[in-house]
């Protein structure tokens, strides 16, 4: 009896599971149609975003930094100071800004560039302990793919130099005018347009979210900006004055690239080593001498980015370092350096909304 009871329940539970089995396929095909309909709704974004990049990036980008600079023209509010005029006032002080580091820089580096046959030779002379490696490397390509044997070496005219500085320059100088224009804007007007996006939200609760959102935000990336700022001026301090005591020409020069450069982590610090290395290359005798400022850059970068900068922003704004990593290679691939630039702020507005819409479990999990 026993047994044909056991047999019966078997029965019954394979007469159960098969008329639950259409509804649990079609349960997955619905996970799978939401699955493939936000994965559409990803690629078509990436792919705008790529597309409208002439548009979206410098309206972005003065967007993150009105976010930014808002708490300066809160402040100025308080003192009874027209937005509109706080917000005229910073742009002109941020291009007058620019103007004169461009104008600074612009001197020693046309220097440098004038100078490009020589140094290319005197890093050719050297590095000759990778020419055995190169002419390998050269045979192999060769052997894989020949090139043609009659080749004419064209010189190149001034004119073809400059059609791709011009093709450059002229975006270039409409989306800084279109990022200004933006920008001073948004100062002015940016508690109508917070009012405005908060009368889409129905509900009393979701315009409360909406506000804390955009404040924390405020305040995180004015925070930022503030620590990372005095950060990276004594970063560019102690390499200008390491840049002196080695005996590079413009110490100041490399200063001002450091500090401009560590706002981008990793990709920053990474390029003024190549640049460092580079220079020395030229300016000491051999290659061990190069060596060494990079490996003080090194040593410099890894405190900072791993002792100093973490203890002074403290949890809150830490972020992870993979996710960081992550942001760098996406926007940097979608925008090129200035999505490097807007990488870390974008990642801060992302972690914030997350934080709020999504709260973190309190309850800590078993290790």
């Amino acid at each position: 009896m026993e047994l044909l009871r056991a047999r019966r329940d078997k029965d019954n539970g394979l007469v159960a599971q098969d008329v639950e089995s259409p509804a649990a396929i079609d349960d997955i095909w619905a996970s799978a149609a939401q699955l493939s309909t936000v994965g559409i709704f990803v690629v078509l974004f990436v792919a705008c975003l790529y597309l409208g990049r002439a548009l979206l990036l410098p309206v972005l980008a003065a967007f993150v930094v009105g976010l930014t600079l808002a708490p300066i023209v809160g402040l100025a509010r308080r003192y009874r100071v027209s937005p509109a005029l706080s917000a005229i006032g910073l742009g002109v002080v941020l291009l007058a800004a620019v103007g004169a580091v461009l104008t600074w820089l612009a001197g020693p580096v046309s220097g440098w560039i004038a100078k490009a046959p020589e140094i290319g030779a005197a890093i050719k002379q050297k590095l000759y302990v990778l020419d055995q490696p190169l002419s390998a490397l050269r045979q192999l390509q060769e052997t894989l793919l020949p090139s043609a044997g009659n080749t004419v070496a064209l010189e190149p005219s001034h004119l073809g130099m400059l059609a791709p500085v011009l093709t450059f320059a002229t975006p270039a100088a409409a989306e800084l005018l279109l990022f200004f224009v933006v920008l001073i804007f948004f100062l002015a007007t940016q508690m109508d347009f917070r009012r405005y996006m908060v009368s889409f939200f129905p509900t009393r609760d979701a315009k409360l979210r909406f506000i804390r959102i955009a404040n924390e935000i405020e305040l995180s990336l004015a925070s930022y900006l503030a620590v990372v700022t005095a950060i990276n001026f004594a970063v560019g301090v102690l390499v200008a004055i390491g840049a002196w005591l080695f005996g590079f020409p413009n110490p100041l020069l490399f200063g001002m690239l450091a500090m401009v450069l560590n706002y981008i982590p990793y990709l920053g610090p990474a390029c003024m080593v190549v640049i460092l290395f580079g220079v020395g290359l030229v300016s000491f005798p051999s290659l061990g001498y190069a060596l060494i400022p990079p490996a003080a850059l090194v040593a410099l970068a890894t405190l900072e980015g791993h002792a100093i900068t973490p203890t002074v922003l403290g949890k809150r704004l830490t972020l992870n370092p993979l996710v960081v990593l992550l942001a760098l290679a996406f926007w940097s691939w979608l925008w090129g350096p200035m999505g490097a630039f807007l990488a870390v702020p974008l990642t801060i507005i992302g972690q914030v909304t997350l934080n709020h819409l999504f709260p973190p479990d309190q309850d800590r999990l078993p290790g």
